[in-house]
């Protein structure tokens, strides 16, 4: 280090990111980055994880953890900015980037006037700041360094430099829930040493391939690449000897469909289970089935379709929805009889008095790897899809067939050899033996099909393919192991509409989810998978990374920064679901992963839910707070989803040892994020320090400190915002959205400043147990300081005196229309505002709920609706406003469009203030629909004119 560089002398200052973040920026980045899918850095490695936090906003959280804030946060930003690529120099290489040399020109067409053009457009236009490379910043190190009085020429200098000046050394960053390994990848690359640990070993796995596989260096990248082309040889090779996968004519099997099949209780038919009969949209394949009434059976051909109309009759299968979306029944004709019988009776699925469930299939034995004779469920291969390369040209030429004599032989073949060989290969640990646990996931494996096994999960095909590139792949080969079994268990969903075809992973929703028809994949459609091409982001050699298979509460290396994404509030049962690759692993994993423990330890998982998550929150995060140092710092990220979160943050905070010094909300989901009953979810980022001594305060007080510390808060936002405008069509840095979040970050920065409230030590108060239904004490202390957040946010046009006035779903209206006229279309700042003006229901609100075109209903798509006592505008003086601009809109004679006015008013014409206020309304629509609906802003001006002009009396 060189000697112009102090140590320790921002010791004590603050970090850029308790500061100000450019959260806009970030999130529109943030979404860019998502929509890459499968084109993101670390997906190759596996999708095992659907919680996947962006690297750039990792990379965010460790720069802002690092970075100074100084007494000119306008240059604060804009360094920032550079570093992150996200300055106005920096988008036009990225641009360049994308576009190549003369992106200048079609600048002009595609953003019509390149600087006044919004950053969205920018960036949609752009590549990704990591797909540049490191010669995007080549020209912003002597700003950087004339700012930070550092002399780096590179990230990794940077980072080691200010490391130096914070904490004496090198900066130790620490995840202890690294799951996908965004966070402790991103760091690494910065330069941070680091260390990530996690519970599941799964985890560390994809970690570890983040850090030696993506992050390594050409030359090991090299062996890599040698590595996977030999272990796919040695696979294929295995499988050609046993002749399963060709047909002796040059034909090589691509895929293999198979499908349950059941004996039909009314007729006495045994039938396959199939909700489609397609079997290749873009074919135009499908399977007939043909009714062998000697032997209650049906054979089954495959057919090409000739019209469009008998590809949709084929696409109706013999399982039928219920119309709930659930599989319910089966459905045959025989003789033209229609039978139907529901799924739940073909199991024989029964209600037990304890309240327990059951039915009558047989429970699977170990040394099952098919259905036995005399279970209900029998397993059929349908069809096969053949493949050879072209007699003329590149590429492949494809045929789908009907199951025949060899094909049966062959499968013989197969089960036979994985017979003999079971019992071994599981002692050997190359193919699973473990049992399935109970849980809310894998109870449905023994119920709905009576595995009992993880091996159950794969028919023999699978099992000797899984087997056979367990027993060859070396730990740089088990990552495309983990993908190949993912995507080709009884699990694994044929996707017809892919292509010739296609077997989707087992995880594409993050259950297990049993299937009637599954797909198959020969050993050379698992050739992409085995010889994975990754993307190539070498490491700094010079940095410690390590990866550890341990509990968030056992940590014990001293880490200056911990950034965190827990399990808080997940559905998803990644303790459970990920044994599906753990019972291939844990007896025989290499050397790399010896030291790690093969078992989902499902019992110390920290679930989110109840008082035994946040216990497990507070011992996890009392643990990261012992392990860094007085002037350490954590980010810890989760998904705003219930109105109970901020009081639940703050319990685990103060009993934690942590004051909140910065709350930041990032949207980072797509519009495929979006599920039928659920909103879209952003990311909240919460700043933590150690509190370091005991203040005392009473709750009067109380309430004076977070009034000031949030109108300072939301007074230094808007400030910058004046600053930043011009750049992009006048944009802010910080939208309404951006200003709650930072009030109620500096309500809760007062609120766990203090251990002692009104005489309550706040640490036990936060780990009492709660009563269901109860309102904490501090549940009372968060809900007044969302309340004083939420008065600094009345809009420009509505006065104070007139807006405390307002019921919730009022103001949400006339705040959420401000943002529209501003351009904000993202459903989450509606889901974020619903919760802080406490609206039931701000949907029947909307007229578009898409995760980025959200906007409120028009006063004529209103029409009638929401007049009614259940609506939360029942009776408000913006229904009835909305109302008649709907009336005028529509050509009604004003003076009629009047009349319902005061009808539509409580006490008209006793309330002055009620006139006065529909006048401010009818002003405000005006303004704020010109650009987004004009016909409605004219009416608007035409009711305003009506009511000021209206002679009373």
């Amino acid at each position: 280090m060189s000697d112009n560089i102090t140590p320790f002398c921002l010791r004590d200052a603050p970090s850029l990111i308790e500061r100000l973040l450019p959260v806009q920026k970030l999130s529109i980045e943030a979404y860019r980055e998502q929509m890459a899918v499968q084109g993101k850095t670390l997906t190759a490695l596996g999708s095992n994880y659907k919680g996947r936090k962006p690297l750039i906003l990792a990379k965010a959280c460790v720069l802002g953890c690092l970075l100074p804030a100084t007494d000119d946060p306008a240059r604060d930003l804009g360094i920032f900015e550079m570093l992150m690529g996200m300055d106005v120099a920096s988008l036009e290489q990225r641009l360049q980037a994308k576009n190549g040399k003369d992106s200048r020109f079609i600048l002009s067409e595609q953003l019509s006037v390149a600087r006044p053009a919004p950053y969205r457009e920018w960036v949609q236009a752009a590549c990704r700041p990591e797909e540049c490379g490191d010669e995007l910043f080549d020209e912003i190190w002597e700003a950087v360094n004339r700012h930070l009085g550092t002399h780096a020429c590179s990230f990794p200098e940077l980072v080691e430099q200010l490391g130096f000046m914070r904490f004496g050394h090198r900066p130790r960053i620490g995840d202890t829930f690294c799951g996908s390994a965004q966070i402790p990848f991103e760091a690494a690359r910065l330069g941070c040493d680091v260390f990530a640990s996690d519970l599941n070993p799964v985890a560390c796995m994809l970690t570890w391939g983040a850090f030696n596989i993506v992050g390594g260096s050409a030359e090991s990248r090299s062996r890599f690449a040698e590595d996977q082309a030999a272990l796919f040889a040695r696979v294929r090779d295995d499988i050609d000897k046993l002749a399963i996968e060709t047909d002796g004519k040059g034909w090589h099997a691509k895929a293999f469909l198979y499908c349950l099949e059941v004996r039909c209780p009314t007729t006495g038919w045994l039938v396959p289970l199939l909700p489609s009969r397609v079997i290749s949209g873009g074919h135009r394949a499908y399977v007939e089935l043909l009714p062998d009434s000697e032997l209650k059976r049906y054979d089954i051909a495959v057919r090409y379709a000739e019209s469009d109309d008998e590809l949709a009759k084929a696409a109706r299968g013999t399982v039928r929805s219920d119309g709930r979306g659930q599989d319910a029944y089966l459905l045959h004709s025989i003789e033209g009889r229609e039978v139907r019988i529901k799924i739940p009776t073909l199991r024989g699925d029964v209600r037990h008095a304890d309240g327990s469930a059951g039915n009558r299939l047989r429970q699977w034995a170990k040394s099952d790897f098919k259905p036995r004779v005399d279970d209900t469920y029998q397993e059929r291969l349908y069809a096969v899809l053949w493949a050879r390369p072209k007699l003329r040209g590149k590429g492949l030429d494809h045929e789908f067939r009907a199951v025949t004599p060899p094909d049966m032989q062959r499968e013989r073949i197969v089960e036979g050899h994985l017979a003999a060989n079971l019992a071994d290969w599981q002692a050997q640990g190359w193919v699973p033996d473990m049992r399935i646990e109970s849980g809310d996931e894998t109870d449905r494996l023994r119920r709905e099909r009576g595995w009992t096994h993880w091996h159950h999960l794969f028919n023999p095909r699978r099992l000797l393919t899984g087997g056979l590139i367990n027993l060859h792949s070396s730990a740089t080969g088990k990552l495309a192991f983990m993908q190949a079994i993912g995507i080709n268990s009884r699990l694994s969903r044929w996707n017809a509409l892919s292509g010739v075809g296609q077997t989707a992973s087992a995880f594409d929703n993050q259950a297990l989810n049993t299937l009637f028809n599954y797909g198959c994949r020969g050993i050379r459609f698992l050739e992409a998978t085995i010889e994975q091409t990754y993307m190539s982001f070498p490491l700094p050699s010079s940095v410690d990374l390590h990866v550890e298979s341990q509990a968030a509460d056992q940590v014990c290396e001293p880490m200056d920064v911990f950034v965190t994404d827990p399990p808080y509030g997940d559905a998803v049962k990644y303790e459970e679901i990920l044994e599906f690759f753990i019972g291939w692993l844990r007896k025989n994993p290499p050397p790399e992963f010896a030291d790690w423990v093969w078992d989902s330890r499902r019992s110390l998982a920290i679930k989110g839910e109840g008082e035994d998550f946040r216990r497990s929150m507070v011992a996890a995060y009392r643990r990261m707070t012992e392990c860094m140092p007085d002037n350490g710092i954590q980010v810890i990220m989760f998904t705003h989803q219930s109105g109970s979160i901020w009081a639940d943050m703050a319990n685990i905070v103060w009993a934690s040892g942590l004051q909140v010094t910065a709350a930041w909300y990032v949207a980072t989901e797509t519009d495929s994020a979006l599920r039928e009953g659920s909103y879209v979810k952003g990311t909240v980022l919460l700043i933590c320090r150690k509190r370091h001594d005991v203040q005392k305060t009473t709750r009067d007080d109380l309430a004076w400190d977070i009034q000031e510390d949030v109108a300072e808060q939301v007074r230094a936002l808007t400030g910058l915002n004046q600053e930043a405008r011009g750049l992009y069509r006048d944009e802010n840095v910080f939208e309404d959205a951006d200003i709650q979040m930072a009030g109620y970050a500096a309500a809760l920065r007062v609120l766990t400043r203090y251990a002692v409230i009104d005489g309550r030590d706040m640490t036990a108060e936060a780990i009492r147990p709660r009563v269901k239904g109860e309102t904490t004490f501090v549940d009372g202390l968060i809900a007044f300081a969302v309340d004083t957040a939420n008065q600094c946010l009345v809009p420009p046009g509505i006065s104070k005196a007139h807006w405390d006035r307002l019921n919730g779903a009022e103001r949400f209206y006339l705040k959420m229309l401000d943002m529209e006229a501003r351009g904000a279309k993202t459903l989450d700042n509606y889901q974020n505002f619903a919760k802080a003006f406490k609206v039931r229901d701000f949907r029947a609100l909307l007229g578009d709920q898409r995760a980025n075109h959200a906007r409120l209903k028009s006063a004529v798509e209103f029409g009638r609706g929401e007049m009614g006592e259940g609506s939360e505008l029942y009776q408000s003086v913006l229904r009835a406003v909305l109302y008649a601009v709907m009336e005028l809109a529509q050509n009604m004679d004003g003076s009629d469009a009047l009349a319902h006015l005061t009808l539509n008013i409580p006490d008209y014409y006793g309330d002055m203030t009620q006139r006065d206020l529909a006048v401010e309304l009818a002003d405000y629509l005006a303004q704020r629909l010109e650009e987004l609906r004009p016909e409605e802003a004219s009416a608007a001006r035409v009711l305003r004119d009506l009511v000021k002009n209206q002679r009373i009396g």
